[in-house]
């Protein structure tokens, strides 16, 4: 490295820990309330930082100041955000390195450790998918290697022969509990060989090893050769945060690292090979510290966080503009799997952002066929199979959405995908409200009973996620709907959970426009008209409602409500109805309490209640888990037997 080279090295080195100091008499002070110190580790974050190009993207955690300072992040705008004032990068919506700079392609953290890892691999994935030579570094602490997430995207990575490196802090601790009580292979890299990728275990207080190991790393993940795990072996010199305190660490520790600190390791070489001196050393302490008084002061003044309900609620989701496809009058009567198969072949063909990824959906064609015969067509960059990784896989599609794509993710089972929670409901949901980037994934969901499948392949988990904001449900009943909407999904710059209900995949058909069109997310429809009673619901429990209206109707007119979208959900479609009706049965396949119906129900009766003439009932299956025998689902589990006696009760009401 050339002289210049070595004095912008050091001058990186110390500015993170010029900050920190200042943190922390200012957390003395009670101007700050936390503070995560990442003292002792500055050498990981500089180095590696500095061996990446500026289009390479990085994925910082607690204690990487160093990545903020070396990308060059605004001082003011960083201090602001890091106090929680007016000016930061969240409108005080999260906190400390929390939040994304897409143009500084630095990738925020959530609190779930691990959880970034996946993120990266999409980041990579995109890279390939673009014959771009960048590369994706996503930090990890030794604690936090044995997430499930950790496995889940090196082994990914590796399947797919990602540009990713994962760096470990390997500081000794995850927050007091040491390594020996953490795992137990004598280095962490070793755990490379098992995924069949390079790893190597380094000293990270040495930012020239840093460097010229991350520099290598680039170079073999650039050259197609893979990812790379390197351990970067250091020690944290603060508590995991101030309030945790250090006493659980023996003094001698502290003593042995201190020896070891990056800054004086550094400036000991440069002062050997007469780069710098001390008075150098000295005027760059003051030089910077100047800048870090003024940015700081600048935050300390700067005005608190203000919001209203209005600009909070809104910013939830990502404005879609819905722009309509009308419906071609040439139609094919078609079943709803081969609707939802039809637009995401006529989609793929005319968006080439749009990719699937999933379990056996590429030469199998997923266990439903619904992508049988696409790999032929698309090829596998763009229909690919996936390793058993609900949550990895859900964490490299919101990657690759950050990145440019629309990818799709199909469940094999909507059950599998409480494997994958964490992403869904921490991750992709909160993301746009958080720092203000939407991330356009569809989770395809075969849900639902009535095939005689079990307690783990037959449940209806829609309700989950009602209670998250961030996401948009769909769940349609008839083809029409399904193809309409899954377009539209797959469109909308914010995450939809599409549920497609297994039993009606080959058991219903209508008349289905051959054009690629659109429908709004968010309006319900009229299945029946009626006036004596409402029947609002969705999924399978539409078609039981019609039934029993159609049995019914020479003596109760009974208006069906099918929801089709279940957030947001159609209330002026609902309030039209209760209107005209006065009387109403929630209904729906999955279990009574903590259901969709609760939450419509407590709409209806905050907003309509001067127009009921009977109490809104809710009607569903039994707070059981799904029974196997067909019998039992049908006969007992299911309400299937009790609509008809409900409807007669809340009309004699």
């Amino acid at each position: 490295m050339t002289k210049n080279n070595l004095l912008h090295m050091h001058e990186k080195l110390i500015i993170p820990r010029i900050i920190e100091e200042k943190m922390l008499l200012s957390l003395r002070k009670g101007k700050i309330s936390k503070w995560f110190s990442g003292i002792g580790q500055e050498a990981i974050s500089v180095g590696s930082t500095l061996a990446l190009d500026k289009n390479d993207s990085i994925f910082p955690m607690h204690r990487n100041l160093g990545v903020f300072t070396t990308r060059e992040v605004d001082l003011k705008s960083l201090f602001c955000q890091l106090i929680g004032k007016k000016g930061g990068f969240t409108k005080g919506r999260d906190r400390s390195f929390h939040f994304g700079l897409p143009d500084k392609n630095i990738i925020g953290m959530i609190s779930h450790l691990a959880a970034m890892l996946p993120v990266a691999n999409g980041y990579g994935l995109s890279y390939k998918l673009k014959n771009k030579k960048h590369v994706a570094l996503a930090y990890i602490g030794d604690g936090a290697t044995s997430e499930g997430d950790f496995h889940e995207a090196l082994n990914l990575a590796s399947v797919w022969n990602l540009p990713v490196i994962f760096l470990i802090e390997n500081n000794g601790y995850g927050l007091s509990t040491p390594v020996v009580e953490q795992y137990k292979c004598k280095k962490l890299s070793d755990r490379a060989l098992g995924y069949g990728i390079k790893g190597e275990t380094i000293d990270g207080n040495d930012i020239i090893e840093v460097y010229n190991t991350i520099k290598n790393a680039v170079k073999r993940a650039k050259q197609n050769k893979g990812p790379t795990l390197v351990e970067a072996m250091t020690f944290r010199m603060r508590g995991h945060e101030e309030a945790s305190g250090t006493k659980y660490i023996d003094n001698k520790h502290f003593e042995k690292w201190k020896k070891k600190d990056p800054i004086n390791l550094f400036e000991s070489h440069l002062k050997k090979n007469q780069i710098i001196d001390n008075k150098y050393i000295k005027n760059k302490h003051i030089e910077i510290g100047s800048e870090v008084d003024s940015a700081l002061e600048y935050a300390f003044n700067a005005d608190k966080q203000s919001s209203t309900i209005i600009i909070e609620s809104n910013d939830v989701f990502c404005k879609s503009h819905f722009n309509e496809i009308e419906l071609s009058s040439d139609t094919k009567e078609i079943r709803l799997v081969d609707a939802i198969s039809n637009c995401l072949e006529q989609k793929m063909e005319s968006d080439e952002n749009v990719l699937i990824m999933g379990q056996d959906i590429a030469e199998y064609g997923g266990v439903f066929k619904i992508t049988d015969g696409f790999v032929e067509k698309f090829g596998k960059e763009r229909v690919r199979n996936t390793p058993i990784i609900e949550s990895g896989i859900i964490g490299a599609a919101m990657g690759l959405s950050l990145n440019g794509f629309k990818p799709i993710v199909e469940m094999q089972f909507s059950d599998f995908v409480s494997c994958g929670f964490n992403q869904i409901v921490n991750n992709i949901a909160k993301n746009h409200y958080r720092w203000n980037h939407p991330v356009n994934v569809t989770i395809r969901m075969p849900s639902g009973g009535n095939v005689a499948a079990g307690p783990f392949h037959s449940q209806s988990s829609e309700a989950w996620f009602l209670h998250v904001p961030g996401i948009k449900i769909v769940y349609p009943a008839f083809p029409e709907d399904a193809k309409g909407l899954l377009n539209s999904s797959i469109d909308d710059p914010n995450p939809v959970l599409f549920f497609e209900h297994k039993a009606l995949y080959r058991s219903v058909k209508t008349q289905v426009p051959k054009n690629l069109y659109n429908l709004e997310i968010g309006k319900g429809k009229i299945r029946k008209k009626g006036n004596d009673l409402t029947i609002i619901s969705y999924g399978l429990a539409v078609h039981w409602a019609l039934e029993k209206a159609m049995k019914l109707n020479d003596k109760i007119d009974v208006e069906v409500v099918d929801l089709v979208s279940i957030y947001p959900y159609d209330k002026d479609i609902i309030s039209k109805s209760v209107k005209k009706t006065n009387r109403v049965i929630i209904l729906h396949e999955a279990n009574l309490t903590g259901g969709v119906g609760a939450e419509i129900s407590a709409f209806i009766n905050e907003e309509l209640f001067e127009h009921l003439d009977a109490p809104v009932t809710r009607l569903a299956s039994l707070d059981t888990p799904v029974p196997f025998s067909s019998n039992l689902e049908k006969e007992i589990y299911f309400p299937l037997n009790r609509i008809e006696n409900k409807i007669e009760t809340i009309i004699k009401y």
